[in-house]
């Protein structure tokens, strides 16, 4: 069991406060946790894990299975953009206008709103669920971190698998209708590949086949986190 853990980052440049009692953030040279216990405190370096895939890949549910047997904390990019779009914060309105018409809020708002979430963890193990979703947010997210994610897990699914599951969720979501889901599937194909891309010719990328049950895919994600958690040692 991890030992209750607080963030530390060594900071350059201010980017900003959130609303809500929300903490300053800043760019980070380094990021790592002091975790303490009777030898005294010790550095411990979060571990990243990226889960990327379209709209309807399944990211949420592999993440929940993730969290379930390997004890990550999942950090949802879009849920995290989808609760502060429906508070009083500066942002909230912005981020409703750039999720309704199926483009991409920006990656500062974005890292944010995720950095605000690992700060007050108290895990240092993260999964973030759909972010990056281009090469932009990637670049923004490894400058203000200061290190890259440790593995990239990519759900590969067919358009049509997609669309089919995102209507037939029914969550009462704003972006889930046909016509923002087909730009939002154009904006992946466009943007979030090269992402992709740049991960699997660094050898970072594991791709999983995302049809099938839930199980099923399952299997494939399982023996990814236990050969790391098994090299991690």
């Amino acid at each position: 069991m991890w030992r209750r853990a607080t963030a530390t980052f060594k900071s350059s440049l201010f980017l900003g406060t959130l609303k809500h009692n929300a903490p300053r953030f800043t760019t980070a040279t380094g990021f790592h946790f002091q975790e303490k216990d009777w030898m005294g405190p010790k550095q411990v370096a979060p571990v990243i894990t990226f889960v990327l895939g379209g709209p309807g890949s399944g990211k949420g549910t592999q993440c929940a299975k993730i969290v379930e047997t390997f004890g990550f904390k999942h950090l949802s990019a879009g849920d995290l953009l989808r609760r502060e779009m429906v508070s009083n914060s500066e942002y909230g309105s912005m981020i409703l206008s750039t999720i309704s018409e199926g483009r991409i809020v920006p990656s500062e708002v974005t890292v944010k709103l995720i950095l605000r979430e690992m700060e007050f963890s108290d895990n240092h193990k993260f999964l973030i669920d759909g972010f990056p979703r281009s090469e932009e947010n990637r670049i923004a997210f490894e400058q203000i971190i200061g290190a890259e994610p440790h593995m990239v897990l990519f759900l590969d699914c067919p358009e049509e698998e997609m669309v089919k599951r995102v209507l037939s969720r029914n969550q009462g979501r704003i972006d889930d209708n046909i016509d923002t889901i087909k730009k939002r599937l154009k904006v992946f194909e466009a943007l979030n590949l090269p992402v992709v891309d740049y991960y699997a010719k660094k050898g970072k990328l594991y791709r999983i086949n995302a049809v099938g049950t839930v199980d099923k895919i399952f299997e494939q994600v399982r023996p990814v986190f236990e050969a790391f958690e098994h090299g991690a040692k």
